[in-house]
């Protein structure tokens, strides 16, 4: 399964969309600080993910 997820910075509302094949271990790094460069600082939370079977599905979504 792949999935394209949106999280949001809990004080400035900023948004991130990402691309992952492990939601749960994905969203826990972005936590944790070891996310993308986006989001190193901040209280990030899931707000909204999608799941597909194709990668490139995926990928796709991710970009629009």
């Amino acid at each position: 399964m792949f999935y394209v997820y949106v999280m949001v910075e809990k004080k400035t509302q900023k948004k991130y969309i990402g691309f992952s094949t492990d939601l749960k271990k994905r969203v826990s790094q972005h936590k944790k600080g070891w996310g993308a460069k986006t989001t190193k600082h901040g209280d990030w939370h899931l707000v909204y993910y999608e799941a597909y079977l194709s990668e490139k599905d995926a990928r796709d979504r991710e970009k629009n």
